[in-house]
């Protein structure tokens, strides 16, 4: 299952890099890719075994730094 994420904050190639690690150790998740937009809304795209949990995405992106999911 594949789902994209729209998400806030990154600026940066160690934004993503953060962003991918933390949504990369959440539970079921096999694959995770961003398409940075530095300063603007970035699309990250997870590969997972079933649906994300929402609260789980969120804590992860604020566990990487100050990024939000719009």
């Amino acid at each position: 299952m594949s789902e994209q994420l729209k998400v806030q904050g990154m600026t940066c190639g160690h934004c993503a890099h953060a962003v991918t690690e933390e949504l990369g150790a959440l539970e079921g998740v096999t694959s995770v890719s961003v398409d940075l937009v530095p300063d603007g809304v970035s699309t990250v795209t997870v590969e997972a075994a079933g649906p994300l949990d929402q609260n789980a995405v969120r804590a992860a992106l604020s566990e990487a730094g100050d990024y939000h999911l719009v």
